[in-house]
């Protein structure tokens, strides 16, 4: 099972930090891409799709227990930053509670983000448009606006 990563910075090295970064502890960043098929999205750092609930309604995480255990919420370390990555607003970044307790959810324009793990490769998106765990699955645009269309 595969589950995508976010991007853990530790401020070291030559490089300067991504642009939208707040300060202190490690930086947790998202990034848009284009994806054959869909456009542009929000993946983790891996290239990996990550998707809204519908039932989640721009409020907090509703996806637990088995359902997480498909659809893992992104989670952040404790003393984790957000950075918006390349074509990320960094307006729309922030987190919620995680409802497992002890850490916290990356949310993208008020939507908690999970990965699938029906997702075996970067850029794969076999998780969009469908109806599974009590609800429906999108991928999400830079705006933060779920891609709300079935595919074939």
């Amino acid at each position: 099972m595969t589950v995508p990563a976010v991007l853990l910075a530790s401020g070291c090295g030559g490089s300067a930090p991504p642009a939208g970064a707040l300060s202190g502890g490690p930086r947790v960043a998202v990034l848009a891409k284009s994806v054959r098929g869909l456009g542009t999205v929000i993946v983790s750092s891996g290239g990996y799709v990550l998707y809204v609930f519908a039932p989640d309604n721009r409020r907090l995480v509703t996806c637990t227990g088995l359902c997480a255990a498909t659809w893992p919420p992104v989670r952040l370390p404790a003393s984790a930053t957000l950075a918006a990555g390349p074509g990320v607003k960094a307006s729309l970044l922030g987190s919620d509670p995680d409802p497992a307790g002890g850490r916290r959810v990356l949310t993208y324009g008020g939507w908690p983000l999970y990965g699938y793990t029906g997702d075996v490769t970067p850029g794969q998106y076999t998780g969009q448009g469908i109806d599974l765990n009590g609800g429906a699955w999108y991928a999400i645009r830079p705006s933060g606006q779920p891609i709300k269309m079935e595919l074939p």
